[in-house]
């Protein structure tokens, strides 16, 4: 599958993905409301960069989708995550280095606290 390809599939995955996890009972519950959180955000016409930036715009929506999902990996057993990944596990891998890597200057407390002060 080509990289475009695979970029444009991800918002949806990502969306399917959070609303699968967010029924499961085996997620906890600071994970769901920051799911939930991370999913209002990215529907919300308010950022912290308006969007009418050009690429500017959506910096922010990728830096906090990247958190998100570099901590929900980090405190949800890959399994679980794996079972609701509308992909196949290697772009579930791809998309958690790119996570991880953008994520990476983002201080671990924070990404703790939003999931419940639980990290592996």
């Amino acid at each position: 599958m080509g990289a475009w390809r695979e970029l444009l599939l991800l918002l949806p995955r990502l969306g399917l993905l959070i609303a699968r996890l967010v029924k499961d009972d085996r997620v906890p519950l600071s994970a769901k409301l920051t799911l939930v959180g991370l999913a209002a955000y990215l529907a919300s016409p308010f950022d912290i960069l308006p969007d009418f930036i050009p690429f500017l715009g959506y910096l922010d929506d990728v830096l906090v989708a990247a958190v998100v999902v570099d901590g929900l990996l980090s405190s949800v057993e890959r399994e679980i995550v794996l079972s609701h990944w509308p992909g196949d596990p290697a772009s579930l891998e791809r998309v958690a280095r790119a996570a991880a890597a953008v994520s990476a200057f983002v201080p671990r407390r924070l990404k703790r606290r939003l999931f419940g002060g639980r990290s592996r």
